[in-house]
């Protein structure tokens, strides 16, 4: 009975998580315009954490507060698809 209860209460819990993620995927598409050489290191892997490699190259990420504060850091060097 204990045990029912518990795997009760990860089915509901696993439909919320799901539904709360159908809701909140919001994403942003991000291109990389400008070319990495020259500029710090702090800047090159915000680059790489975006999934930026190449000039041209456009990635899609969930627009988090995150993922925001990394654009605004490399601002001169990307620009926002829509």
């Amino acid at each position: 009975m204990h045990t029912l209860w518990h795997m009760i209460g990860a089915l509901v819990w696993k439909k919320y998580l799901e539904d709360k993620e159908i809701f909140c995927m919001a994403t942003i598409k991000i291109k990389q315009i400008k070319s990495k050489i020259g500029y710090p290191i702090d800047q090159k892997r915000t680059l790489q954490a975006l999934g930026l490699r190449k000039i041209s190259q456009v990635v899609e990420c969930e627009d988090t507060p995150s993922i925001r504060g990394m654009i605004r850091k490399v601002r001169h060097l990307i620009t926002i698809v829509e």
